[in-house]
Order: C-alpha cells, then structure tokens, then sequence
C-alpha cells in the first residue's frame, strides 16, 4: 500500500470512477491505474469497486468504509500544506469561496474589497450555485468555505456559523393594488408569485409559511437570481418575494419593497467549512471581515 494508491481511490470517486479520467488526471497511461488497483484490491483481499465488465459503478460496502479513511489521509496532506504556509507567512495562494448570486453580489463585495487590500498575492475564485453543489464542493476540496442561506446545517461533518439573519420582503410595481392596505398572507395568496428556485435563499421558509396558513402559493416563475425575478415583476408577471437584503433603492426605486417580517419567518445566512480542515490566516481574516459586514448590514450601515 502507498499514497499514490490512495490518491488513485480519491481521484476514481471524483472522476465518478471513470479509469481513462483518473489516468488523465494521474498523468499515467490507463493500464497503468488499472494495475495499481489491481495490485491494492490484492493486498486487501477484497475488492473496492463494483464491476460491469471492465466498467467501475461504484463502491463495495468495503470500498465506501475505506474511502472515508482515504477522505481524512487527503484532508491531513491539505492541512500539513496549509500549516507550512501559514508558518511561512506565504502571501501567495489561492482561495476558493463557494457561494450563492445573493450572497455574491449584496454581501461579499465589501470583505473581498478589504482582503484584497490585505493580500493582494492570493487569488479569488468565486463559485456560484446551489446549496446542495455548495456542499459537494465544500467535501471535494473544491471550496474553502461556503456561504448560503439552506442546508449548510443538515450536514454533520461542517463547522456551521451564522452570519446574518434578514427577512423577504414582496416587491411591486408603484400603483399596484397590494401598495395600499396592509399586507397579509391572504393578499399575497391571491396573486401569481415570482420567487427563488427550490434550495434558494429561503424558499422552504416561504412555502412553510404558506402552508401552515393553510394557503395556496401561486409560484409562476422561480429563479436562483433576485434581479432576474425583479425584471419580471416590472414586466407586470406578478408580485416578487425576494431577500430584504436584494432590494437597492437607488437601483429599484421603481419597485414597492413591502416588508413580510411577521409573516414570513426570518432566515439566517451561514458560514461554513470542514470540520477537519485547518483554516489558514487569511481564510480566519476573511470569515472576521464577513461577520463585521454581516453586524454592520444588521445595524443598516453600508
């Protein structure tokens, strides 16, 4: 057994055990990764990949129990790297957030501006998309940390911190009949409602809101992106309920924005990482710098 074995494991599970993928990736002819797991599976006894044909489809019951200790092999070689860094005091490197358009475009600017400032060697990759591809790129190494609004704290195996909390709001064009009166569920039942995607930025909050009012919920568009379901509100589709946080009233002051606290449940927005992964400095400085925007954003100071 060695570490290029290991390493083979890891890369045929992110490959989706795809050989001619992971030799690629292991600079390596094919044969050459087919007989190093032959030669692992040997020296265990046992195989590690359910076979159809020449085809690999997936993990043994021993295979899954050893990837996990494969998962922790990897994870040590990624914190030895990142402690010899930081000892170094590397101002070079890159670092990956994974997150969603939300949290992009009304959150993030501000403590990328400043980490910008302070290191201006390491490299921003920014990942936008689901909750659930967030996860997948957190537990591939794929992302450093993410930030969302769902699913962040279904998962066990991620340090979870809340960020910020913040309400819906419904957005209307002026001279809208909801802009006179005062808001309810039941006004808001009776209308074609443009939101977000399932997954998205307090959707089940909606729903269950809803739903517990015993109300139905007319969703006649839904997207991941609030400025997507602000342009369609002023083509007259409907009433939006979006994040508080994405109305601008330089940019939008032609919309209604009508606050739902009180009758939509608040949402929290999380930061998130491995349990197991070693966070370096500027990836600390990075996730002080958000809460400080997050408490400043609470206080309504931009």
């Amino acid at each position: 057994m060695n570490l290029n074995q290991l390493e083979l494991l890891r890369i045929l599970q992110e490959t989706d055990f795809n050989l001619s993928k992971a030799a690629e990736k292991m600079h390596v002819v094919q044969s050459a990764v087919s007989r190093q797991l032959q030669l692992f599976e040997a020296e265990l006894g046992s195989p590690l990949f359910a076979r159809q044909g020449k085809k690999l489809t997936g993990l043994t019951p021993l295979g899954e129990k050893i990837m996990l200790e494969v998962d922790l092999i990897n994870q040590a070689k990624k914190n030895i790297q990142m402690i010899a860094d930081d000892f170094l005091d590397s101002s070079n490197g890159t670092f990956h957030i994974a997150t969603t358009h939300t949290q992009a475009k009304y959150l993030l600017p501000g403590p990328i501006a400043k980490f910008r400032q302070k290191y201006p060697g390491i490299k921003i990759y920014m990942v936008q998309s689901s909750p659930d591809n967030l996860i997948n790129l957190l537990h591939r190494h794929q992302a450093d940390i993410a930030i969302c609004t769902e699913k962040l704290d279904e998962d066990d195996k991620l340090v979870v911190r809340p960020c910020y909390e913040w309400h819906h709001i419904a957005i209307v064009p002026a001279g809208h009949s909801l802009a006179q009166g005062e808001i309810t569920l039941q006004r808001l039942s009776a209308e074609p409602i443009l939101t977000y995607t399932p997954g998205f930025t307090g959707r089940k909050t909606i729903e269950k809101a809803f739903y517990n009012a015993h109300l139905p919920l007319d969703i006649t568009l839904a997207a991941a992106d609030s400025d997507v379901i602000k342009t369609y509100v002023r083509l007259g589709m409907g009433v939006g309920i979006i994040a508080g946080t994405s109305y601008e009233p330089g940019k939008d002051s032609d919309l209604l924005a009508i606050d739902l606290t009180g009758l939509i449940p608040s949402s929290t927005t999380k930061i998130a990482y491995l349990k197991q992964l070693y966070l370096p400095n500027h990836c600390r400085y990075f996730i002080e710098e958000l809460l400080a925007a997050a408490a400043l954003k609470k206080m309504g100071v931009e």
